[in-house]
């Protein structure tokens, strides 16, 4: 079960639930399948460091268990939230494709809050110990992380911001506050380095609300896909997934990173489900093809796609600091 939890979000009753161990529980509750998302962030950051010969374990180590533990924690209050303002009641769409714990009754509310209360204390003691050595930007920068994961589900989700925290959390806070809390120092090339992962996690994220606009719109949650409309939301990720590689090569063309990072190409193999399904509207039945994994069609073809940029991403920086 720990491997399933970390590939997908499994469907579970809650018969199976009683069975489980505490950590199965634990990476079924925080949907730790997406958490790679933020590993490869914190990854980013490491290997930026290591490339400019300023790369740490320790503050790096602090960074990623950090970083994981506040995405895991976000996840949790997400949870808590909806079910408090009532989003996953009458088969909403998440709970089509996975357990939402408190809604379904595997956790109780205060079972949740648990689970919340010692993630977020894991994520906050990393925190804590990286500012006692870099001082006051990593306690400014764990401030602007706390507020994002208090406050994305509502309001900002709410008001078509939801998005657009999804690319400065995943992007220049993580990458670029991740980079300095291992070295010190603070790049503005690295900021600009943490837009391309920072885009692949927000064609994940604009996926999902594409999936599910019909089902927001109905309970008032006006995403940016539900403010913009369906179309101009599948072109959206497109373009998204486009400048993600051409951002690379900017940045090659640049200097900033070397041709090896040209690595990151092959990941355009994986980018044809965007192309095929984008630009045409969701079905209304699961196609064939999709009965693993409907009622997710949009969110699991940038994923999928966004999984292999962002390993490929990592391969091109690790042989770029091998060959400098």
């Amino acid at each position: 079960m720990w491997l399933r939890a970390l590939q997908v979000i499994p469907k579970i009753n809650r018969a199976e639930w009683e069975k489980l161990d505490l950590i199965s529980r634990w990476l079924i509750a925080t949907r730790a399948a997406v958490l790679i998302l933020t590993f490869l962030s914190a990854a980013v950051a490491g290997l930026l460091a290591a490339r400019d010969g300023l790369f740490r374990w320790a503050p790096w180590l602090l960074v990623a268990v950090g970083l994981v533990m506040a995405h895991a924690t976000n996840n949790l209050l997400n949870d808590l939230v909806d079910y408090l303002r009532g989003v996953d009641e009458d088969n909403y769409f998440r709970t089509q494709y996975g357990p939402q714990t408190v809604q379904q009754g595997l956790l109780s509310k205060r079972q949740l809050l648990a689970y919340a209360a010692v993630t977020g204390a894991a994520a906050a003691a990393c925190g804590l110990l990286l500012a006692a050595e870099r001082g006051l930007p990593v306690l400014v920068l764990m401030a602007v992380g706390a507020a994002f994961v208090l406050f994305y589900t509502w309001p900002l989700k709410y008001i078509g911001l939801g998005e657009l925290t999804v690319i400065l959390v995943w992007g220049p806070l993580m990458v670029g506050g991740g980079y300095y809390a291992v070295t010190g120092q603070w790049d503005w090339n690295v900021l600009l380095a943490s837009v391309p992962c920072a885009l692949g996690a927000t064609t994940v994220i604009f996926g999902k609300h594409i999936d599910k606009l019909e089902a927001d719109k109905r309970k008032r949650i006006r995403t940016l896909p539900v403010l913009l409309g369906e179309k101009a939301a599948r072109f959206g990720v497109m373009g998204m997934v486009a400048l993600q590689y051409l951002l690379v090569l900017v940045l090659i063309l640049t200097g900033y990173f070397s041709p090896a990072m040209l690595l990151v190409l092959p990941a355009l193999y994986f980018s044809r489900p965007v192309w095929q399904m984008y630009p045409h509207p969701r079905p209304l039945e699961p196609p064939a093809e999709a009965q693993s994994f409907w009622p997710l069609w949009f969110v699991a073809a940038a994923f999928y796609h966004h999984r292999a940029y962002g390993i490929l991403f990592l391969a091109g920086l690790t042989l770029q600091w091998i060959l400098a």
